[in-house]
C-alpha cells in the first residue's frame, strides 16, 4: 500500500513540474539596416493621396482598380486554398491538445455458440450432468487510457502544431497581400497598354495622313515615287506594333479573370474603355526594416516554421526517456443470461500503469535528433534570407518608383518638344525646305518618346504597387503583431 501511494505522489509532482526537455525557443534577430536607403527619396515625393496602409489600393484613386482588389479578394481561388490549409493546421493542433487528455471509449459484445461434443473441450464438457451446447456471452466495458507527459515530448509537440497553425494563419494574410498585389498590378498592366495602343493607332492616323498628303503630291508631280514608298514603309511599321500590344493586353485581361476566379473573357467588355494609368499615391508609413519582421506576413511564416523546428527537437530529444501511461478498465461480463449484467457477481475492473522505454533504441534516437537539428539549422537561414530579402524588395520597389517618376517628367518635356518639332518638319517639308526622311525621323521620335513616357508612368505605378506589398501593406498589423507573439 505504501508503495503505490508513493508512486502516486510521485506521478503527481512530475505532472505539477512540468519538466520538458529541448532547447528553449528565442526569436532571432537578422542583422537589417537602421533604415532604407531610398526611405527619405521617397517620402519626399508628391502626390495626391496617403492611403492608409491597409486599404493601400484605394490610394490610386481609381474606383475600378478597388473594385477589382475587393472581387479578388472575396473570389480568388489561391485564398481559398490558403483558408484549407489553415483549417488542416487548426485541425492538426486538435489532434496535438487532444493527446496531451486522457482518452476513453467503451466496447461491448454480445455472443451466441454451440460447442462440438468432438473435441477435447466438448468431450469433458458434454460428459457433465445437463450439459447444453448452447451457449451465450455478454459484456460491456468502459475504459480509459492517459499517457503521462512526463518529459515534455506531447507538449512539445502541441508547440510545434501551434507553430505551424500560426504559420498557416500568417500564409493566409501572405496569400491575400499577393493576390491584392498581382490583381492591382494586372489592372495597371492594362491600363498601360490600352495607353500604348492608344498611341500607335494616333500614330497610324498621322502616318496615313502623310501617306495620302505625299501620294497627292506624287499624283502632281511634285513628290517622287521613293518618298511615297518611304512613308508606306513607315506606315506599316507603326501598324506591326500594333498586334503585339493587343496580343500583350489581351492575356493581361485573361490573367485578371482567373485572379477572380472566373473565366477569362468574362470581364474584357467591362475593361473594352480605355482609361487612365492610376497615379502612384504617397508612401509615407514604411517604417523601418526591422518593422517588416513584424508586419510582413511572410516573414512570420518563416519564423513561425523556424519555432515548430524547434519545438520538435524537444519532441526528438523526449524519445529519450521513458514514458508511462495509466489505463484502467470498468465493466461487466457474464456468460450465464444478459439479465446478469451489472450485478455484483458480473461486474470487472482493472488499472494498468504501462511503461514504454526505446532502451535499445538509441541510434535511431540520435538520427532523429540530428534530423530535427538539421531542420532547425534550415528553418533559421531560410528566416534570415527572407528577411535579408524583403529589405531587397522594398529598396528595389522604392529606387523603381522614384526613378521611373523621374524618367516619366522628362519624357513630359520631350514629348512636348519632340511634338513640336514634328509640326515644323512637316510645316518645312511642305514649303521644300526639308526632306521627307526628317519629317518620318520626327514621327519616329515621337512615337518612340510618348511609348516610352506612358511606359514610365504604368513602371512607376507597378512599382508602387510593389512598394506596398514589399511593405507588408494589405491586412491589419495588430494581427500580425499578435500572432508573432502568441
Amino acid at each position: 500500500m505504501l508503495n503505490k501511494q508513493i508512486l502516486a505522489a510521485l506521478v503527481v509532482a512530475t505532472l505539477s513540474t512540468g519538466c520538458a526537455v529541448g532547447p528553449d525557443y528565442a526569436r532571432p534577430e537578422p542583422v537589417l539596416a537602421k533604415q532604407f536607403h531610398g526611405q527619405a527619396a521617397v517620402e519626399q515625393r508628391q502626390a495626391a493621396s496617403n492611403p492608409d496602409l491597409t486599404q493601400w489600393w484605394t490610394g490610386f484613386g481609381d474606383p475600378q482598380l478597388s473594385h477589382f482588389v475587393a472581387l479578388a479578394l472575396e473570389q480568388n481561388l489561391d485564398l481559398a486554398q490558403a483558408a484549407a490549409r489553415v483549417v488542416q493546421a487548426r485541425a492538426g493542433l486538435g489532434a496535438a491538445n487532444a493527446a496531451l487528455l486522457p482518452s476513453g471509449n467503451i466496447s461491448g459484445q454480445a455472443a451466441r455458440a454451440y460447442q462440438s461434443v468432438e473435441t477435447p473441450q466438448g468431450q469433458i464438457l458434454n460428459s457433465a450432468p445437463g450439459f447444453d451446447r448452447h451457449g451465450s456471452s455478454y459484456e460491456v466495458n468502459l475504459g480509459a487510457n492517459w499517457e503521462l507527459d512526463l518529459f515534455g515530448g506531447l507538449r512539445q509537440g502541441r508547440e510545434a502544431a501551434l507553430a505551424e497553425y500560426q504559420a498557416s494563419e500568417a500564409g493566409a494574410a501572405a496569400a491575400r497581400l499577393a493576390v491584392a498585389a498581382q490583381t492591382a498590378d494586372i489592372y495597371i498592366t492594362v491600363r498601360g497598354l490600352q495607353a500604348r495602343l492608344d498611341i500607335a493607332r494616333k500614330q497610324v492616323k498621322t502616318q496615313q495622313d502623310l501617306v495620302a498628303t505625299i501620294k497627292l503630291l506624287y499624283d502632281k508631280g511634285l513628290a517622287a515615287e521613293l518618298q511615297v514608298r518611304q512613308a508606306e514603309g513607315a506606315l506599316a511599321q507603326v501598324k506591326a506594333s500594333i498586334p503585339m500590344l493587343e496580343s500583350g493586353l489581351e492575356t493581361a485581361l485573361n490573367a485578371l479573370d482567373v485572379m477572380l476566379a472566373t473565366p477569362p473573357g468574362t470581364h474584357h467588355a467591362e475593361l473594352a474603355e480605355a482609361s487612365a494609368i492610376p497615379l502612384a499615391p504617397q508612401i509615407a508609413a514604411s517604417g523601418s526594416p526591422r518593422e517588416l519582421l513584424r508586419r510582413r506576413p511572410d516573414l512570420i511564416v518563416a519564423e513561425r516554421r523556424l519555432a515548430a523546428s524547434n519545438a520538435r527537437i524537444g519532441v526528438a530529444i523526449a524519445e529519450y526517456y521513458p514514458k508511462f501511461s495509466l489505463s484502467g478498465l470498468l465493466g461487466s461480463a457474464t456468460s450465464v443470461s444478459g439479465g446478469n449484467l451489472f450485478t455484483s457477481g458480473a461486474n470487472q475492473a482493472a488499472g494498468i500503469l504501462g511503461l514504454r522505454w526505446r532502451l535499445f533504441d538509441f541510434g535511431r534516437v540520435d538520427a532523429q535528433i540530428a534530423q530535427a537539428k538539421g531542420q532547425e539549422a534550415e528553418m533559421l537561414a531560410a528566416y534570415r534570407l527572407a528577411a535579408l530579402h524583403a529589405s531587397e524588395d522594398v529598396e528595389n520597389a522604392f529606387s523603381a518608383l522614384v526613378k521611373r517618376e523621374e524618367q516619366a517628367a522628362v519624357l513630359e518635356q520631350g514629348v512636348s518638344s519632340l511634338g513640336r518639332a514634328r509640326e515644323a518638319s512637316f510645316a518645312a517639308y511642305q514649303k521644300g525646305v526639308v526632306s521627307l526622311v526628317e519629317v518620318l525621323q520626327a514621327d519616329e521620335n515621337l512615337l518612340r518618346a510618348s511609348d516610352a513616357r506612358v511606359q514610365a508612368q504604368m513602371e512607376s505605378a507597378r512599382a508602387a504597387v510593389a512598394a506596398f506589398r514589399a511593405l507588408g501593406g494589405g491586412w491589419q498589423a495588430a494581427d500580425a503583431a499578435a500572432m508573432a507573439m502568441r
